[in-house]
């Protein structure tokens, strides 16, 4: 009978010091990833602002491009206008 007891003991203690152990694995490694991605934070951060003025400064560029075709086109485009042309009579 004592053995009966024993055994099922054992084999709770087994079932629960995996579950801890399978827990405390997983609570080491999420700290040990959460340091890693803390100290890699400001160089995303940065490379994040950098990537943002590159598109600020090519929409800039665009816009101006835009806005100064429409003054040529507006100011007439610095061409004359052909006349009519003749016609066959």
């Amino acid at each position: 009978m004592e053995q009966a007891v024993i055994a099922a003991l054992l084999v709770m203690g087994l079932i629960i010091g995996a579950g801890v152990g399978a827990s405390y694995a997983r609570a080491k490694r999420g700290w040990t990833d959460y340091q890693t991605i803390r100290t890699s934070v400001p160089g995303a951060r940065r490379n994040a602002w950098l990537a943002i003025r590159g598109v600020v400064v090519k929409l800039a560029v665009i816009a101006l491009l835009l806005v100064g075709a429409a003054a040529y086109a507006a100011s007439g485009g610095g061409e004359e206008r052909a006349g009519p042309t003749p016609s066959a009579t």
